[in-house]
This record gives structure tokens, sequence and C-alpha cells, in this order.
């Protein structure tokens, strides 16, 4: 039966490069079509689409979650992870891959301090030890405020496609990619579940399952799509789907999950040292953004290495909890 889960694991994961690929090349055109920047593209259409493994989690643990048997902290889990994952492993991948991210224009800096803040509303939130209904409430009120701004802010954004599109090639192009969405979430799905099973037959909490396991799994459309745009010349797309994600998972996602059912974790400890964790990642891409307006290959390693020492901390602080209960 593991051998089973491990086989549909890897499969999911190829299948999720694939439709990566595919989307990348549709949404350049779809851009170009609609004369919108790659940025807005990759936001509003990708930073969608890619989340759909989270949304997918977050709302049905809250529907399988009961007051003896919460399962929200899970999705918590997942939601941590999940920005930990795309701040250091994807825009790291992206940087070595690049050589040289450059980030010229200043409305993309603005929206990197934007995801600061939005990403230290769980944390702000949970610091009574749970969200609940009416913070899912104000969660979802913020997302549909910055959607706004960014719908306004629209004609900042100056990296628009060069490229001609037809209206006969933008119907092929938005059929494909409407086909890889449907590949994308199925293989998400496959990959979640599978390394669920395979994590909860390892018998670790449900918060570590989340930031580790279900995180990995449901952020490889972002790490597949952030690669492939990159190595396609198309560093803001990738830049704007990490940040959408980013905010997206923060607000609508999170949300929505605690209007279901109240947010809570019995291992406070690990999400705290695990969002403060993210809190700082989340500083130094703002600073290397809003500051150098660039990221280099050197800070890329040092991202990756970042989210090393982090699975190496909270595995630490498992330990530690495990052994003083045995005690």
């Amino acid at each position: 039966m593991v051998l089973t889960n491990l086989a549909l694991f890897v499969v999911g994961c190829l299948v999720l490069v694939k439709s990566s690929e595919a989307l990348v090349d549709t949404l350049s055109k779809i851009a170009a079509y609609f004369r919108v920047t790659e940025f807005v593209i990759g936001f509003i259409l990708m930073a969608f689409a890619t989340s759909v493994p989270e949304l997918s989690i977050g709302v049905s643990s809250a529907l399988e979650s009961t007051l003896e048997r919460p399962l929200t902290s899970l999705a918590l889990g997942n939601i941590v992870g999940a920005n930990i994952i795309d701040l250091t492993l994807v825009i790291g991948i992206g940087a070595i891959l690049r050589r040289d991210i450059k980030v010229e224009t200043k409305a993309v800096r603005t929206d990197t301090i934007y995801m600061f803040l939005i990403a230290s509303l769980p944390l702000i939130l949970m610091m009574d030890s749970k969200i609940t209904q009416a913070d899912g409430i104000f969660l979802i009120f913020v997302f549909f405020i910055y959607i706004l701004r960014l719908l306004k802010q629209r004609s900042r954004f100056r990296e628009k496609s060069k490229m001609l599109v037809s209206r006969r090639e933008f119907h092929k192009n938005v059929t494909i990619f409407m086909i890889s969405i449907i590949l994308l979430f199925l293989s998400a799905i496959c990959v979640v579940e599978n390394a669920t099973e395979l994590a909860a037959k390892l018998g670790v909490p449900n918060i570590l399952i989340g930031l580790f396991m279900i995180s990995l799994g449901t952020t490889l459309p972002e790490l597949t799509f952030g690669t492939k745009a990159v190595l396609s010349e198309h560093p803001y797309m990738a830049l704007g789907n990490v940040i959408g994600s980013i905010i997206v998972n923060s607000t609508l996602i999170l949300g929505l999950t605690a209007i279901i059912f109240p947010i809570q974790t019995a291992d406070f400890l690990v999400f705290l040292t695990s969002a403060l964790f993210m809190l700082t990642v989340a500083f130094m891409f703002m600073t290397f953004i809003e500051a150098e307006r660039h990221i280099l290959w050197q800070e890329g390693v040092g991202l990756i290495l970042l989210y090393v020492l982090f699975v190496i901390v909270e595995l630490s602080i498992h330990q530690f909890e495990t052994t003083q209960i045995g005690a």
C-alpha cells in the first residue's frame, strides 16, 4: 500500500510539471491578447489556479472537523508551510536558474510590502490560539480590498507582452489553458491525497503534516510554474504568482476555512515558530526586492538553505515535545 501511494505521488508530480509548462505558454499569449501585464495575469489567474489544492485542504478539513476532533490545524500548517516554500524554494530555485531576477517595476516592489503585511495577519489573529468565524470574515474582506486595489493600479505595470495574438489563436490557447488547469487540479489532488496517507502512516501530528508533506504537494504547481516562467523569460509572471498565492492563502483560504469551522491547533509552539519563520523570510524577500531591486543567485541559495534550517528546527521541536511527553 505504501509503494502504491508513493507511485501515485510521483505520477502526480510528473503531470503537475507538464501541465504547468503548458500553462506558462498559454498565459503569456492570453496576456498579449488582452494587452495586460504578465504580473497581473500571473496574480489573477495563476494565484487562484495554483492555490486550489490549498483551498481543497482547507475546506475539506473544516467540513470534517468536530468539537471533539478539530482538523483545521492541517489547513493552518498547510498555509504556513506553503507560504514558506513559495518564499524559499520557489523564489530560490528561480533565482538560481535565472542567475539574477531584476525587479525594476515599482508596482511589483510595492506589492511585496502588502504581501508582508497581509502574511502577518494569521499570526496576529492566532494570538488567542484561534481564528474565529469573525476573523475569517475579516480576512476575506482584506482579500477583496487588495484585489480592488490591484485592478485599479494595473496601469502601473509596464511589462506588457509584445506578442500579437489573433482571435483564433486566443481561443486555441484558452482551450489549452482550461485543459491544463483541469490536469493541474487533478494531479495536485492526487499528490495531496497520497502524501497525506504516507504521512499519516508515520504517526505525524496534523500541523506537521500540513507544514511539510501537504505543503510540498500543494506548492508543486507554484514551483513548476515559477521555474518554467523564469526559464521562459517571464520573471514577473513568476513573482506575481508567488506574491498572489501568499495573499490568497493568507486571506481567502484561511478566511473560508475559519468561517466553516474555527481554526485552532494543540501544537501552538510549532505554529508560532513556523509563523515567525515565515514572516522572517517574507521580510528578507521584501528587502531583496524593495532595497536591492533584484534577487541574486547567491540570495536564492540562501533562501533554499533557510528552508532546510526551517525543517531541522521544526523537527527538533517536535522531537523535543515527543521526548517530554514520553518522560
